[in-house]
């Protein structure tokens, strides 16, 4: 992969990491930087759209709507699978906790009572055909050992838990973002099937109207059975639209109800009474390339679970030397429970272990090239991921932008098509035109009102994606 230009957060995360690994796996990831556009960005270049401010945690307060802020705060209090990514983080920080008790001795306390009898044919001067006597043993005693980590074995291990625990941490926050992003877009859906709707039924009722009002000038004998039959088709198709965007709201309400940890009978009812998806009055924060790499969440996994794989590489290559121990016992062993504390009861151990599995090194050499493979597994990963996070940040950018000039230019056909319709009924009243013509102006009405309602629906959807893609909807400090 060809890298222009490197991210010092990055290489410093990256290579902090990989040499506390002492040097061992891969080198230190980089990833290029763009170089045009707002904060680096090709897609950032109109400053009506966005602005380089640092872009925000908490976007949807820039909507200023009430019941999406209640929204946001319910899902994030009730989502399960929030609450499941929760309990996937406690999980690995107690495997951290249990990787960082190899630092101390481990110690173990026992007692034994023992009724025991040895073979007739072991026990010296035993008469024969008689059995050997039983005997009662009693121990108690404390045993503790301690492994020297000169080879650095412990070490890694408990520095490949806590980038297990950051991988973590950066799972529960992308799903925060999921989470966030996914409520505002089924509210924005709600909203805009509402007022999609609402359009529907302003061009049912007009075109209800011009229906009767063909009728009437056919009873009266100054209309004809082919106006009559084209308005009520008219009519027809427009009330066919209304089935599938009530139910396009319907679904919207209950993916909304899911998010926020409630049944679908009990959907928000402020939520599902909303007419206008949410609007945003100024343009977008979107920070530069740097602060979105360092703050998505899936970067930062990415650079964690990389830390890992090459702790990883650390631990097998420790299997390749000993492990030496320091061990002791204490304790007292005797024939009768009551003679335990006899100073000449007493016994005690001490002195190091070593364990080697050389010459059979065959084993833990395959585990070095494995853990090696999976450390240049997580680099390509974290390359991609930078990619892609890149990637989809300037295509959310692309698309936002351009549904907002294409918005633009359908307010305008908007205007211009119902002028026309105003001035066709006019000149039909006036005897100047033809009913056909007519009809013709109150459909292109009809399909501007609609594909208008459509394109401030995507606009709405277009800002959340890219505010997806800009990672908002975490807390740091969560």
């Amino acid at each position: 992969m060809t890298r222009t230009k490197t991210l010092s957060f990055l290489t410093a995360a990256a290579a902090g990491a990989l040499l506390a690994a002492c040097a061992v796996g891969p080198k230190a990831p980089e990833a290029a930087l763009p170089t045009s556009g707002t904060g680096g960005f090709v897609g950032a270049a109109n400053p009506a759209v966005t602005a380089a401010a640092p872009a925000r945690d908490d976007w949807w307060r820039l909507y200023d709507d009430p019941t999406l802020d209640g929204l946001i705060r319910q899902a994030f209090a009730e989502n399960n699978e929030l609450e499941a990514a929760f309990a996937n983080l406690r999980a690995v920080r107690a495997s951290l906790s249990e990787a960082r008790v190899g630092r101390f001795p481990s110690t173990t306390t026992s007692a034994q009572a023992q009724r025991s009898r040895a073979s007739a044919a072991t026990v010296t001067g035993l008469p024969a055909g008689e059995d050997a006597p039983e005997i009662d043993t009693y121990d108690v005693g404390l045993a503790a050992s301690y492994e020297v980590d000169l080879f650095g074995r412990v070490e890694s291990t408990i520095r490949a838990a806590r980038a297990d625990a950051r991988a973590a941490e950066a799972a529960l926050a992308t799903v925060q973002v999921s989470v966030a992003a996914e409520t505002a877009r089924a509210y924005a859906d709600v909203c805009s099937a509402n007022a999609q709707i609402a359009v529907a039924e302003r061009t049912l009722e007009l075109q209800r109207n011009t229906a009767n009002l063909t009728q009437t000038l056919l009873d009266g004998g100054a209309g004809t059975g082919l106006d009559v039959a084209s308005a009520r088709a008219a009519l027809a198709q427009t009330a066919a639209t209304l089935p599938t965007l009530r139910a396009s709201r319907n679904e919207a309400l209950f993916r909304l109800a899911t998010l926020t940890g409630r049944t679908p009978a009990e959907a928000d009812q402020a939520a599902a009474a909303c007419v206008r998806p949410p609007q945003l009055s100024r343009p977008i924060p979107v920070g530069d390339g740097a602060a979105l790499l360092a703050r998505r969440p899936d970067v930062r996994q990415a650079e964690a679970n990389l830390a890992a794989a090459a702790a990883r590489v650390n631990v097998a290559t420790a299997n390749l030397y000993p492990q030496i121990s320091l061990g002791g016992s204490f304790g007292s062993t005797a024939l009768e429970s009551s003679e335990l504390g006899d100073d000449q009861n007493y016994r005690f151990s001490f002195g190091p272990l070593i364990s080697w599995s050389f010459p059979n090194v065959f084993a833990a050499r395959a585990q070095i090239q494995a853990a090696g493979a999976r450390s240049d597994a997580a680099l390509a990963t974290f390359d991609q991921t930078v990619l892609t996070a890149l990637q989809e940040t300037e295509t959310a950018l692309s698309n936002y932008a351009n549904e907002l000039d294409r918005r633009a230019a359908l307010t305008e056909a908007r205007d211009q098509a119902a002028r026309a319709a105003t001035l066709s009924r006019q000149r039909f009243n006036a005897g100047a035109d033809s009913f056909l013509v007519v009809l013709d102006a109150e459909r292109t009405q009809a399909a501007a009102d609609a594909a208008l309602a459509q394109s401030d629906a995507l606009v709405t959807t277009y800002q959340i994606a890219l505010f997806r893609a800009l990672a908002g909807g975490w807390q740091a400090e969560s």
